[in-house]
């Protein structure tokens, strides 16, 4: 994949290809590292929104130079042995030479190793065609000089695990500088490991396991300890199973060619990954994919710790595209669990997250379209400059904004934005549009703010706000539409906006007298004395904004605290809720224009007297229990 062109494309792409793109969803995709094929990637458009939005990770991976692992089938009794004894070797075999505690195997064939070298190395040195393997069975390599393992010249390579074997590799304590072989296990061949072994890697003086070529791991039992990168493939690093503990104090998994457009990818495809990093866990040049697997990653110490002014230990980090459309994705990082500076594509899969900073970052878009995503703890939680929620089920809290569309200039704050409505203040090409799936948002800061429009055509989204002043449960500089789904929002009413301009969908809003405390009920009803709405506040609350297409434009709702809500709920919006023992505070006339404020800031309820700028809360709700429709 270009990245150059990929992120020109989608900088400039129109609002209006994003929406044509929110209603389709890509749907689930858990193919293997050996599937990948075919030409192209998904779109072939004027702009690369389409595929950014739409691509699922396996098309983006076809425009990638596709992995060829080797064959990690092997005849045991078409081997040649090859027997470690201390410091020294033996072998029979004229592709094998013996030099002190150096074994060099210069022809390509499959060689079985048993045995220990306490200080020596095994060298694969061959411009034979074929691949060599190496299978380990019994094996325990140290070297206080070098590599364990040097495969400095073949074709392919590959290390075999032998079935019940436990086998350990370790290097030198530090390299030069300039060293080309340079990790415990080090090829500069297309390497793959595989077998139902395990295999133990100190990576002392650098990295743990690196090919300057591919690296692809089919199985096995891994653990790698590096003083640098615990497992890195230069041109793609994929994982398609096996168990594989990384731990490295630079990055954990690693792909680092910034040179071929189409190299430089990491893919998770299955098994057990954990990854503990002092920096990124994973970091790849171009792309990132996940389509199946288990992914457990800790980067600097956890969400909760404090890292150095110069430091930036991510969860997972690409330059182009980070997709996940299968699998179960557990991120723990001091810095961004996922940061992309292209696209991210969250289309499947169970992710969960918590941060430091942000939970999802793309500088260009981020389209979620399947799967289940949770923020734990973050300090902004989902942000881009495109941010599109056509599927899934997403539950965001942070300690400041949970939904943030900005292009990062900082120019909507310069222009005294955060007050929502204001259109003169909106930065175009910034776009939130919500068109299915569950949204909620549990946030400090804004819930859902972008600095530029906000579109909801479907879908329920709900917002439970701050509690401060200086923040809203909706923030947005430019038009807020909506004209489909369900949307329910509380929070301090300092920064209160609500949807206004052109859409179809009736809305009520009411900024209150005073705050309500969280965990109270608070219910609306229509003039048939049924409850259209049920909603548990989640913190005190004094802003309200409820949309949906049961709401009728020109009809006066009853607000009113009390009564029990029941059912299942969505971020405390509930299937159905009784009334009975409530107090109505205030009525409201739904519109589908905001009335008061700058454009699109809430006004009071109407009616004479205080409570919530309504009724005075004297009238109780009969004692009904009221069928309430889902919506």
């Amino acid at each position: 994949m270009n990245v150059t062109r990929l992120r020109r494309a989608l900088v400039a792409a129109s609002a209006a290809t994003v929406l044509a793109v929110a209603g389709c969803s890509a749907g689930g995709d858990t193919g293997t590292a050996a599937a990948a094929s075919g030409s192209g990637s998904a779109a072939a458009t004027a702009t690369a929104t389409t595929l950014a939005a739409a691509a699922a990770p396996t098309d983006v991976l076809a425009d990638d130079e596709s992995p060829e692992p080797v064959d990690t089938d092997y005849d045991a009794t078409d081997t040649v042995s090859i027997t470690l004894s201390g410091s020294t070797a033996s072998s029979d075999d004229d592709g094998v030479t013996i030099d002190g505690s150096t074994v060099t195997i210069t022809k390509a064939g499959t060689y079985l190793l048993k045995g220990t070298l306490t200080d020596g190395q095994i060298v694969v040195d061959t411009a034979d065609a074929d691949a060599v393997r190496l299978v380990l069975d019994g094996v325990d390599i140290a070297s206080s000089t070098s590599a364990a393992i040097a495969i400095t010249s073949a074709e392919q390579a590959a290390v075999i695990l032998a079935d019940g074997s436990e086998n350990a590799l370790s290097d030198t304590d530090s390299y030069a500088e300039d060293a080309d072989v340079n990790a415990a296990l080090f090829s500069s061949a297309d390497l793959t490991i595989g077998g139902t072994g395990s295999l133990s890697v100190s990576g002392n003086g650098n990295d743990g396991i690196a090919s300057k070529d591919g690296l692809v791991i089919e199985s096995g039992t891994i653990t790698v300890k590096a003083a640098d990168d615990a497992i890195r493939g230069k041109d793609h690093l994929v994982i398609n199973g096996g168990t594989v503990s990384a731990t490295g104090g630079g990055d954990g998994l690693k792909a680092d060619n910034d040179t071929d457009t189409d190299r430089g990818y990491v893919w998770i495809a299955g098994g057990s990954v954990t990854v503990t990093a002092g920096d990124d866990g994973i970091d790849a040049q171009t792309d990132v994919a996940i389509t199946g697997g288990t992914l457990k990653i800790t980067t600097g110490g956890g969400h909760s710790a404090t890292v150095a002014d110069d430091a930036s230990p991510k969860g997972i980090s690409a330059e182009n595209y980070i997709g996940i459309a299968g699998g179960t994705v557990t991120v723990d990082a001091a810095d961004d669990a996922i940061n992309s500076a292209g696209s991210v594509h969250l289309g499947g899969g169970t992710v969960t997250l918590a941060t430091g900073d942000d939970a999802v970052h793309a500088d260009a878009e981020l389209l979620i379209d399947g799967g289940e995503l949770t923020v734990s703890a973050s300090n902004e939680g989902l942000e881009s400059a495109l941010i599109t929620v056509a599927e899934g089920e997403v539950d965001v809290t942070s300690s400041d904004d949970a939904l943030n569309v900005s292009d990062g200039s900082g120019s909507a704050d310069a222009a005294g934005g955060g007050m929502g409505g204001g259109g003169d203040q909106a930065i175009d090409g910034l776009l939130v549009t919500i068109s299915g799936g569950t949204v909620v948002l549990n946030s400090e800061g804004d819930g859902l703010d972008s600095n530029g429009d906000a579109t909801i055509t479907g879908g329920t989204v709900v917002v439970n706000g701050p509690t401060n002043g200086g923040n809203g449960a909706l923030d947005v500089n430019g038009t807020f539409t909506i004209a489909g789904g369900t949307l329910a929002a509380a929070g301090s009413a300092g920064m209160a906006v609500s949807p206004q301009g052109s859409g179809s969908q009736a809305v009520v809003s009411a900024t209150l007298e005073s705050s309500v405390p969280g965990g109270t009920v608070v219910q609306l009803v229509g003039p048939d004395g049924a409850a259209v709405a049920t909603f548990t506040t989640s913190k005190e609350s004094q802003s309200l904004v409820f949309s949906s297409p049961d709401i009728t434009d020109g009809t006066e709702y009853a607000v009113y605290t009390g009564g029990t809500a029941s059912g299942s709920d969505i971020g405390g919006l509930a299937a159905g809720g009784s009334t009975t023992g409530g107090s109505k505070l205030a009525t409201a006339t739904a519109t589908q224009q905001a009335q008061g404020g700058m454009g699109g800031r809430g006004g009071g309820m109407g009616g004479p007297g205080g409570g919530m700028g309504g009724e005075p809360p004297t009238d109780q709700v009969p004692p009904t229990d009221p069928a309430q429709p889902t919506g």
